[in-house]
């Protein structure tokens, strides 16, 4: 009887009273049995801990090997946007004075970050860590970040007026110019770099508009970071442009001491795994929904 009574109240959700009636017993008989029920554990009530932002940062942190991150609650809108005051408490941490030099990629994360607002650092250098893309989307506009993140600093902007992928002998055509090889020379001494972190094009058909045929072929990748290409293990996958890239190498972006990578979208786990295995980010910001799909994904199969 134990059994029947806790399957009609726990499962067909029947109020004692109903339960009572129906089998001809009292209420407080049935209050007994439920009781019974559990002591007996017929019945177990869990009551589950909801994981917090803090407890799912540690949890990254931990998990991926990070040097820091921030998590926030995924906001029912504005997602991108609502990064920017980790992003601002993560860059007032880093120690950023007069001189310092941050390096900004591209992407709508960063483009909603910095529009948001960033932390008063007068004096520090902004530097595009890419040349430009010949494309009209606003996530691709690096300098324009750039020039917006300095005047939020109250620093000096640095802009590369050059294509990411120019073609090798215009490549050293550019480099030799003395504003855009001034520009590039911060990359050796980059304090921080905030990027963002690329889908694979295969599943990601807006973007693969904006890239070549040799990156588009690349099925395998997990994603990119300024067109570093990586699979889901880290390990970086060449292609036919990496060498005409007008960009922070690997080993660049590897030799800052904080690369914040911006991401929030649950599909990006494994993107973001990858970036961070490749060592090309060893910071994220993100929200709880994409942390929790990070998490799961590390978990053993």
């Amino acid at each position: 009887m134990l059994h029947t009574v806790a399957k009609m109240h726990y499962e067909a959700e029947m109020s004692q009273v109903d339960i009572a009636r129906r089998l001809g017993v009292s209420t407080a008989t049935i209050s007994r049995l439920l009781q019974r029920a559990r002591a007996e554990g017929i019945v177990r009530i869990e009551v589950l801990d909801l994981a917090t932002p803090e407890i799912i940062t540690t949890q990254l942190i931990d998990g991926l090997g990070l040097r820091n991150a921030a998590v926030i609650e995924t906001p029912a809108a504005g997602a991108l946007t609502a990064l920017a005051a980790p992003l601002g408490a993560m860059l007032r941490q880093a120690d950023l004075s007069a001189g310092s030099v941050v390096a900004i990629g591209w992407g709508r994360a960063i483009r909603e970050a910095i529009r948001a607002g960033l932390p008063r650092i007068p004096g520090v250098l902004t530097v595009a860590a890419t040349g430009g893309m010949q494309q009209q989307a606003a996530h691709f506009q690096i300098n324009e970040f750039v020039r917006l993140a300095a005047e939020e600093f109250g620093g000096t902007p640095h802009f590369i007026h050059a294509p990411y992928l120019p073609s090798s002998e215009l490549r050293e055509v550019f480099l030799g110019d003395a504003a855009i090889a001034d520009s590039v020379a911060l990359w050796d001494r980059t304090d921080v770099a905030i990027v963002g972190i690329g889908l694979p094009h295969a599943i990601n058909p807006p973007e693969a508009s904006a890239a070549t045929l040799s990156e588009q072929a690349l099925f395998h990748a997990a994603g990119d970071v300024i067109r570093h290409y990586f699979d889901a293990d880290g390990t970086l996958i060449p292609w036919e442009g990496e060498s005409r890239m007008i960009a922070m190498s690997p080993a660049q972006l590897r030799a800052v001491p904080l690369v914040i990578g911006v991401a929030a979208s649950p599909e990006k786990a494994s993107a973001i795994i990858g970036a961070v295995r490749a060592r090309l980010i060893n910071a994220l910001i993100t929200d709880t929904k994409t942390a929790q799909a990070i998490l799961e994904a590390l978990l053993p199969r």
